[in-house]
């Protein structure tokens, strides 16, 4: 059984006598291996494929591919079959279809069809869709939509890195573009400025919510879509991987009636994700709890959520204060941002309210000097502050295809690695997408604000002196996770100096 990496990116395209979308239909790819015309099949569609294969004139030469392997090359031949039709439609009547497509994505909206059994919808209106259904089948978090000189592109976010998907002609990119801001409820005419919105898309019986940012840019605009989960997606602080101990720790601190517990790491370090579990454990009947974030990611029926708007002043300080008025129980801070929303933060922390938030800082003793620095005294950070939490999130080695790698000399000194270390290095194959990563594990270092850490507030402390302190009480760095993670084979040198080893 052979697997796509054999025949990857060779494909051609059948006679008209045999029938292209007849053969793609009954699951028969024609396409070329070791310079011969040949047809693959997969295991799962063999009555179909060889019932079609049968009624052939010609007998073409059938290779047998693994399901996954079928998989990719069946969606990359369905992806050049809707370019072609699309760049038909560009050439010949570019604009009726761009009208006649709006009616259909309203129509589209309105009747809330799920994308998988939109069968008969326009070629873009397919594209678009498909765009989202590969994206939620590789498990990416964001899709980006470029255009440049001559050409249009489409990217995901897999596992925190971005890989490109598929390239296109300039023309039906604009349509594409178009045709997500419809659905987007944005401005089609505009395009002048940056515009923001939201969507929602049903595929495979489940809803998701897509946000939608659209950029102009040199060349024409930019879309960046984050796909958000639904409260009952987002997985438990153990389920992301974080240390047991860690999250021992957090479970008591989350049950002080009053305090700050701040989540730090760099854009896409899982912060959002982590605050909206610690919601999800405190969450009861008996609690109020109230959230202002800019944009609201993830919707909780029993939660209330306040989406910044800036446009007409509710900004996180304004809507913080107007959050104190609503008897609140719990509190969280999307981000503290500047002066006044960290003060704010901190004597709601003060008068009862536990309160939960972000910073960016690179390591967890950081935020406290953050903060101080920010205005804040030190006497209030040390009579609010529980605890700093943080976190990266790491891609892990597939197993199915790492291999041992041997690291030079430097590397073992500069990391101080053993020198006996069974290290491992990134291959590829049809279960990690060619990557050589599979799935992503969150590390975290728990800063607790113990009464070592509070008499050394009472002088003059750097981030030096505080990380100094927070070692001795237990906590393990970043760094020193990472490094674990290398030597026990879960990731390899490479990506560990990505997130912060160096």
């Amino acid at each position: 059984m052979l697997n796509i990496k054999e025949i990857h990116n060779r494909t051609l395209k059948p006679s008209e006598k045999d029938g292209y979308e007849t053969a793609l239909k009954n699951f028969v790819l024609y396409t070329n291996f070791e310079d011969e015309n040949v047809v693959a099949v997969t295991q799962n569609y063999f009555n179909i494929s060889f019932d079609f294969i049968s009624k052939l004139e010609s007998e073409p030469k059938v290779i047998v591919l693994d399901e996954v392997s079928f998989d990719i090359l069946y969606n990359k031949f369905i992806e050049i079959k809707a370019d072609r039709q699309m760049s038909q439609i560009a050439v010949e009547q570019e604009e009726a279809v761009l009208d006649e497509d709006d009616i259909s994505i309203s129509e589209f909206l309105k009747t809330s069809a799920d994308i998988m059994t939109s069968e008969e919808s326009a070629p873009i209106i397919k594209f678009v869709n498909s765009l989202f259904y590969q994206a939620i089948k590789k498990k990416a978090s964001d899709i980006h939509i470029e255009l440049h000189e001559f050409k249009g592109e489409v990217r995901y976010r897999v596992d925190g890195i971005l890989s490109k998907h598929i390239e296109l002609d300039k023309k039906i990119m604009t349509l594409v573009i178009s045709r997500i801001k419809v659905i987007s409820n944005l401005d089609i005419s505009e395009k002048r400025v940056p515009q923001d919105g939201r969507t929602a898309i049903k595929i495979s019986g489940k809803t998701l919510d897509i946000r939608v940012s659209v950029l102009p840019t040199f060349y024409g605009e930019r879309v960046v879509m984050r796909i958000l989960m639904q409260s009952e997606d987002i997985p438990t602080l153990e389920n992301l991987g974080i240390d047991k101990n860690i999250t021992s720790k957090l479970d008591k601190l989350t049950q002080h009636s009053h305090g700050m517990i701040l989540v730090t790491g760099p854009t896409g370090s899982g912060k959002s994700t982590t605050l909206h579990s610690l919601l999800q454990k405190i969450e009861n009947p008996d609690r109020n709890i109230i959230t202002i974030e800019d944009p609201v990611e993830y919707k909780s029926d029993n939660i209330n959520q306040i989406q910044v708007n800036s446009k007409v002043g509710l900004t996180f300080a304004s809507g913080l204060r107007s959050i104190l008025r609503q008897d609140p129980d719990v509190i969280m801070v999307g981000e503290i941002r500047d002066t006044e929303t960290a003060k704010i933060s901190i004597q709601a922390a003060l008068t009862g309210h536990m309160v939960f938030s972000t910073l960016h800082t690179n390591t967890a003793p950081a935020a406290i000097t953050r903060l101080i620095d920010m205005g804040v005294e030190k006497f209030l950070v040390s009579s609010s502050v529980l605890a700093v939490l943080a976190q990266r999130l790491v891609r892990q080695l597939c197993v199915h295809c790492k291999e041992e790698d041997k690291l030079a000399e430097h590397h073992l000194k500069n990391f101080d690695f053993k020198n006996n270390i069974k290290a491992y290095k990134t291959v590829g194959c049809s279960s990690c997408n060619y990557t050589g990563y599979s799935g992503r594990k969150a590390i975290a270092e728990l800063f607790v604000l113990t009464d070592d850490v509070k008499d050394a507030l009472k002088d003059d402390v750097d981030d030096t002196i505080l990380f100094q302190i927070a070692i001795k009480n237990g906590m393990v760095s970043i760094k020193e996770q990472l490094k674990f993670m290398c030597e026990n084979g879960d990731t390899s040198l490479e990506e560990a100096i990505r997130i912060g080893l160096n």
